[in-house]
């Protein structure tokens, strides 16, 4: 097992062991954290993984936008809620989660379901793919950047149109209404 095997396990170790304790942790700042860990540590598999630009965007928008915003979201929350959170605490099981736990159960099954009734080997896709491999020299960056200006300029610019409606709803719905 070389260097870079290693720094890939401890990457996905953090990433799995983060990620867990995001959903068991009761309390909102260390979960905000260790979702922030997770992100970065994501990035970091994709490094690995020869996908530069998912890494770059993973850190760009997911950790440099999405997390403030939950941090915002954090700040300007009830004050109720911060100041009390033992009135909170509620059984991890219990009777009032069975419906949550069950539809959980059912997507799971689902998914193992179309996971075994899939023939992995027959795809297209992975047929098509037998000659391509990326190379760690390779500029995949470059390629994409191309692509999005050229090929699919229209379809990106309606996404960051359809972004800029969201952002401006969001705002609408976050201000406050002043009485008379």
């Amino acid at each position: 097992m070389n260097l870079e095997q290693v720094v890939f396990y401890v990457f996905a170790a953090v990433v799995l062991s983060s990620a867990l304790l995001v959903v068991v942790s009761r309390n909102l700042v260390r979960s905000i954290f260790l979702f922030f860990i997770t992100l970065f540590s994501m990035a970091g598999v994709f490094v690995f993984a020869l996908a530069d630009f998912v890494a770059l965007t993973q850190l760009v928008i997911y950790v440099g936008g999405v997390l403030v915003l939950m941090i915002f979201a954090f700040l300007l929350s009830n004050k109720h809620i911060l100041d009390n959170p033992e009135s909170l605490k509620t059984k991890l099981f219990g009777f009032h989660n069975l419906p949550a736990i069950l539809v959980a159960f059912l997507f799971f099954g689902i998914l193992l379901w179309c996971i075994s009734l899939a023939q992995i080997d027959q795809l297209a896709w992975i047929q098509g793919s037998a000659g391509n491999t990326l190379e760690v020299t390779d500029n995949t960056i470059h390629n994409i950047g191309i692509t999005l200006m050229t090929k699919y300029l229209l379809p990106f610019e309606v996404v960051s149109i359809f972004l800029l409606m969201a952002l401006v709803g969001a705002a609408h719905l976050a201000r406050k209404e002043r009485k008379p």
